[in-house]
């Protein structure tokens, strides 16, 4: 298949911008596509071959002179470009920008969102966990922009807690577990047993796994609440 150029992508835009009865022109200052109807502000379309960050870059530059700036690039098949499009599509949202598809192949021109201002739609129940979670947490754990290592989150300071009381006493009640580190959910974080350190050895009583005393042994007991 031969390679997609930009200049590709003007016929099959300029085609159906003049169907809608917009006067239409190429490479017009910076812009590569420009149209114009009458009294109306201009529609300026940036074209790429594909989605980039230098494409975004230039659409902004062009909301200066417009609010009807839209990005355009090539539709192309499979899963890949269709995460693409998803995502791409509320980067455009939230930079005010239209953007649009041309499937090469017969000119199909698709319009997937107009210009817009964009106010983001707060979720609240999302707010309220990761307050929930800044708040159980204890200390500060964690180093901003880890990847592919453990993270420790509030739940797992308990679990480290709750192992920590059987490795120093062994097999143990939930509530003893309880009343011993304060976590409160003691019994229910041991029965759910997320991580596997935990056995129910008889009714109501806990005790570390091979795999929860490694764990313990690697991490070590977290701080109480309160420590910090």
């Amino acid at each position: 298949m031969a390679d997609i150029l930009e200049t590709d992508l003007y016929p099959p835009i300029k085609a159906y911008l003049c169907a809608q009865g917009y006067e239409v022109k190429a490479e017009v200052g910076s812009a590569d596509v420009v149209a114009c109807k009458g009294t109306e502000d201009p529609v300026i379309v940036e074209l790429k071959t594909g989605f980039s960050l230098g494409l975004f870059h230039q659409a902004i530059a062009r909301q200066s002179i417009t609010d009807a700036v839209y990005v355009a690039v090539p539709r192309n098949k499979g899963k890949r470009f269709q995460a693409a499009l998803k995502n791409n599509l509320k980067l455009a949202r939230r930079l005010g920008l239209g953007l649009i598809t041309v499937r090469l192949e017969d000119g199909l021109v698709e319009v997937h969102q107009d210009p817009a201002t964009f106010k983001p739609r707060k979720m609240k129940p999302r707010k309220i966990r990761l307050l929930r979670e800044f708040a159980r947490r204890v200390g500060d754990p964690n180093t901003g922009g880890s990847t592919r290592v453990t993270l420790v989150t509030a739940y797992r300071q308990d679990a480290l807690r709750c192992a920590a009381h059987l490795d120093a006493n062994g097999p143990s009640k939930g509530a003893e577990v309880a009343r011993s580190t304060g976590v409160s959910t003691a019994t229910r974080l041991m029965a759910d047993d997320h991580y596997g350190w935990f056995e129910r050895v008889e009714r109501g009583v806990y005790a570390l796994t091979p795999k929860g005393a490694a764990a313990f042994a690697q991490a070590g007991a977290p701080p109480a609440p309160g420590e910090g």
